[in-house]
């Protein structure tokens, strides 16, 4: 079975991250890639200088096109921008009933914000109860949670915490926490499972967050059980930023199709 993988998310002009890194994930996994654009971002790998936002018809529209005919086996959710644009995804797929991965994109590797801040509220009242999983990193986790993250017990406890606003699983990322050991955690009702692995030293981290969340979203909509697509995930994201090339001066892509590029394909 071929995983048909809509990617709700805004595109970066750069290709590290957005659409475009979900795409290259999601084809490289061995998944069918659709898309609903929601922002047109313009950037490289020194930052983002403008964001377009996309019309709320056509960013449902694009939804419901895709849904209507092609169908989806799971959905990626990234950047969404402002709470009028998470009103109407969440209007969009609030009866549907397929596995949904939740990026809460905030904050560009840049440091340009992503997302209003009036649209935390709604991005914590409407999508968070549709959410299969929700992976936020430790700045986003903070700031959904409304809590102080410090260290690993900090991220736990908050993500713990978070679990109760709605969604099936929380992904809690600690890329953002300092350590020679980068340590993620996925809470759940059922229980918690902690992945860990050495730190990758590298300015070639840009889009890391869009790859996970898409190869988990294609990962789970091919059948595999959450945890284990995650550690899937997690493996597939360490060896895109072993295999960078090194474009760009600042914040770097990785490489999504490191698998062909050692096999010369």
């Amino acid at each position: 079975m071929i995983p048909r993988i809509l990617i709700i998310a805004g595109s970066d002009s750069g290709g590290g991250a957005g659409v475009q890194a979900d795409i290259k994930t999601v084809t490289m996994l061995g998944g069918f890639a659709t898309t609903a654009i929601t922002a047109i971002t313009v950037q490289n790998t020194l930052g983002v200088s403008a964001i377009h936002a996309v019309p709320q018809d056509i960013i449902a529209g694009q939804i419901r096109a895709v849904l209507s005919d092609i169908g989806a086996d799971a959905i990626k959710i990234g950047m969404l921008g402002d709470s009028a644009t998470i009103e109407t995804v969440a209007d969009c797929l609030g009866d549907v009933r397929i596995p949904m991965i939740l990026d809460p994109v905030m904050v560009a590797k840049g440091g340009a914000a992503l997302l209003a801040e009036e649209a935390t509220w709604a991005l914590v009242h409407r999508l968070l109860p549709l959410a299969t999983v929700l992976t936020p990193n430790v700045p986003e986790l903070a700031c959904l949670s409304e809590t102080d993250i410090a260290d690993e017990a900090d991220m736990l406890l908050a993500a713990q915490e978070l679990l109760q606003r709605g969604p099936g699983a929380i992904l809690a990322k600690g890329g953002h926490l300092a350590g020679e050991t980068v340590v993620d955690w996925l809470v759940s009702r059922n229980g918690q499972q902690r992945y860990a692995g050495e730190r990758i030293e590298s300015r070639n981290t840009h889009g890391t967050g869009c790859t996970l969340a898409s190869a988990i979203a294609c990962l789970v909509g091919a059948g595999v059980p959450l945890p284990e697509a995650v550690g899937q995930a997690r493996g597939f994201v360490r060896a895109a930023i072993a295999a960078a090339p090194g474009f760009g001066a600042g914040h770097g892509p990785m490489l999504h199709n490191f698998a062909l590029a050692k096999s010369g394909g």
